[in-house]
């Protein structure tokens, strides 16, 4: 992780690359980028903030072409006993493949204050940190809720009691690992991330334990996703993104101005539908 955020501080920033677009056409301006640019920027947070993506192995359509993935799903209430299967249940899954679903755009927009343009290094500024930023909002909200992202994914399982543990959290943990994986992450609101620091000791646990953990408002209060990210997911990611200056949708903006808008285009795929609970978190 360090040598990739030292590789990307030795390259321009997507505002960077914009402004020099910007300095050679003006408002006609659109620069494409063989990245996906919510990937692009490093941090200078001292407490850090991870974004969605981040969970997960990122496939790279641009180079690494795909036609399919594989998945598993769990047994089906008529399907015959297998030996071995209550002790290991991975041994009752259906296999099955699916052909790489077609990506989607996210997109984000911002109003550029007028004159900003003037000065290529605040320009610049206000494209990596907040047109970006806004673009890895939208991205975090593709991803858990937009079409096709976890939240709507048909078969995640839902986790309501916390059975013999403190916490549902702990007992989604004990059933990814009763079936084989390992819950290594976790996405949560800030607002229950907060409460479950000021309370005792379960988050800190967690992330000592090797859990990556997300917080994000995009989850709802109250619940929480746990799911095996480093083996049963992927994000599938065109591997570019554009920028440009447009025309935004009636009631983007409170009043009318210049616009900019960035674009990127992925799609999540499950491989192990059995290692992923949406758990509610409170009794």
């Amino acid at each position: 992780m360090a040598d990739v955020a030292a590789a990307r501080t030795q390259e321009p920033s997507p505002g960077q690359v914009f402004t020099d677009a910007f300095a050679a056409a003006g408002f006609s301006s659109c620069a494409e980028y063989d990245v996906t640019i919510t990937d692009s920027l490093v941090s200078s947070r001292r407490k850090p903030r991870y974004p969605v993506r981040n969970m997960f192995k990122i496939t790279d359509l641009s180079t690494e072409p795909r036609r399919c993935y594989w998945y598993e799903t769990p047994r089906l209430p008529e399907d015959p006993e297998i030996p071995g299967g209550d002790l290991r249940r991975e041994l009752t899954h259906r296999f099955g493949t699916a052909a790489v679903p077609d990506l989607l755009p996210t997109t984000a927009w911002v109003q550029v204050p007028t004159g900003l343009w003037q000065d290529p290094e605040a320009f610049a500024s206000f494209i990596d940190y907040r047109l970006v930023m806004r673009l890895s909002a939208a991205e975090n909200q593709a991803i858990i809720r937009g079409e096709g992202g976890l939240l709507n994914i048909p078969g995640i399982g839902r986790m309501t009691s916390a059975g013999p543990f403190t916490s549902t959290l702990l007992a989604a943990c004990n059933e990814v690992e009763q079936t084989g994986g390992t819950a290594d992450g976790l996405i949560i609101n800030p607002h229950d991330y907060y409460l479950f620091l000021g309370e005792g000791h379960l988050i800190a646990d967690l992330e000592q334990n090797g859990m990556f953990v997300v917080r994000t408002r995009l989850v709802d209060q109250g619940t929480a996703i746990v799911g095996d990210f480093g083996h049963g997911a992927q994000l599938f990611d065109a591997g570019r993104s554009t920028i440009r200056f447009a025309e935004p949708p009636p009631g983007t903006f409170a009043e009318p101005g210049v616009a900019l808008t960035a674009e990127i285009h992925e799609r999540v795929a499950l491989s192990l539908y059995a290692n992923f609970f949406v758990v509610s978190l409170w009794p």
